[in-house]
């Protein structure tokens, strides 16, 4: 994002919606009175697995003179996070939650907690209230956050049920990621796109078709997508790949229309890279996902008295920590940017390593150099390798090139995980679990009805507020 356009962006913020919090836990204008009304566009961007921390580390990857545009929205406030039946929440329950503003047991999509009753979300209410509705998500578009604004199973594990009920759900607009339910051995079968097709959607796949899209039309559109259904993650693509921003602003183009839309964007895999404690691919997705959000403020600058722009999260994931205990109150988050790569992707080019038999562990060290900066004391005198990490890598090696586990914690190639968490500590950064956490999580907006976003509340009250400033019948 050029510097010229971020600071166009914080002047019109300014210059429209400038609020704080009171102490009753309202937003208050402070310079600009904001007209009662209903907003006519709305955006709902979930950051999947983002807590605070993940937003703060986002910012070591930036220039210097830039800031996540998610963080300079006006209004902020606080959510928290848990399941029917589970302290812990899953993104099943949790998109629930977002999507209904009911809570649900784990693994249910848009269901009540006994399966007895499907509920109805902000996307279908939406639909039924006249405005085009678009989801759009960097994994696969069954995984189970998207499918929480179309589809109504017992468990996320139904890709086939939730595919189907993609293509009858009349939506006009969905983006990103390829579907589970359509692939096996990491391959597409393609009969999903046979379904959605039969259901008048056109199917498209890359720049130039999703550019050519008409208006008015309802489109599957995908990019290239691994084993999974997802897109690549944001440190891995190659410059001409599409991006979440690009999924968003041309399903803003292709939604827009006098009667409004609804849109919702979900940045999926931060969740994964959090999974897999890599700090350094965590910050890159929350960057795409933020430029994401770009996309929509430029649309809100264009309607500011008709937009509403929600930014929040589904869970926390990996209880991430801004500090090490063996750096004490010393950290350098900066050192993530020497990663060039996923370990996701660098795992891959160690299983290769290990089927031809043919990288020696000075090799590897060349390596973790190359695409870790770990072991380049003239990049930084920080990434410098001592003897016990020296040992600790060559252990790793060692057990990675066996095929055995390491007796690692977690999934993940035993060298890949080591370099990782070494790149991680060396910046003074800590993760407690590969999994979810009970954190409370970031909710950002702008725009009309934004005041309602104000405070600290339950996750299900992000999506009843939405219903009752949109006017939506549940």
């Amino acid at each position: 994002m050029s510097g010229i356009r971020l600071t166009g962006i914080l002047v019109l913020l300014t210059m429209f919606f400038t609020v704080s919090c009171s102490t009753t836990g309202r937003v208050q204008p402070e310079s600009v009175k904001e007209a009662d009304g209903i907003p006519k566009y709305i955006f709902y961007f979930i950051g999947d697995g983002m807590g605070m921390a993940h937003v703060k580390i986002a910012e070591a990857v930036l220039e210097d003179d830039q800031v996540l545009l998610m963080t300079t929205l006006p209004v902020s406030g606080m959510a928290s996070t848990h399941a029917e039946n589970r302290y812990i929440t899953g993104s099943a329950a949790a998109g629930t939650a977002l999507a209904t503003g009911h809570n649900t047991t784990i693994g249910t999509i848009a269901k009540s907690g006994n399966h007895s009753t499907s509920l109805k979300t902000i996307a279908e209410m939406s639909k039924d209230n006249g405005m085009r509705v678009g989801i759009v998500s960097s994994v696969s578009i069954d995984h189970a956050t998207p499918a929480c604004f179309y589809a109504h199973t017992d468990n996320r594990s139904m890709y086939s049920d939730i595919a189907v009920q993609m293509a009858s759900s009349g939506f006009d607009y969905f983006g990103g990621g390829y579907a589970r339910a359509d692939m096996e051995n990491g391959k597409p079968l393609g009969k999903l796109i046979t379904i959605m097709q039969d259901s008048g959607y056109t199917v498209i796949q890359g720049w130039e078709a999703l550019g050519k899209a008409i208006p008015g039309q309802k489109y599957w559109a995908f990019e290239k997508f691994d084993g999974k259904g997802a897109l690549e993650y944001a440190i891995d693509r190659a410059p001409d790949g599409l991006t979440l921003a690009d999924f968003t602003r041309n399903g803003i183009r292709l939604l827009d229309n006098e009667k409004g839309f609804f849109l919702m964007v979900e940045g999926g895999k931060i969740d994964w890279a959090s999974h897999a404690n890599d700090a350094a691919t965590v910050a890159h997705e929350v960057v795409d996902f933020d430029l994401a959000i770009a996309e929509a403020l430029e649309f809100y600058h264009e309607h500011p008295s008709e937009t509403l722009i929600v930014v929040t999260a589904d869970h926390e994931c990996g209880g991430l920590a801004l500090g090490y205990a063996d750096k004490a109150y010393e950290s350098d988050i900066g050192l993530l940017l020497n990663q060039k790569l996923s370990a996701q992707v660098f795992a891959g080019k160690v299983a290769q390593w290990v089927e031809r038999e043919n990288v020696s562990f000075p090799m590897a060290l060349d390596s973790a150099k190359v695409y870790f900066g770990l072991g380049n004391e003239q990049l930084d005198p920080a990434l410098v390798l001592t003897t016990e990490e020296k040992m600790a890598l060559k252990q790793a090696y060692t057990a990675s090139m066996s095929g055995h586990s390491g007796g690692q914690t977690y999934k993940g190639d035993p060298l890949t995980v080591s370099l990782t968490k070494l790149l991680n500590h060396k910046a003074g950064i800590g993760w407690t679990t590969g999994k979810h956490t009970a954190l409370p999580v970031p909710v950002f907006a702008i725009g009309q009805g934004a005041r309602e976003f104000c405070g600290i509340y339950d996750n299900t009250d992000i999506a009843k507020r939405i219903i009752n400033v949109a006017g939506l019948i549940p």
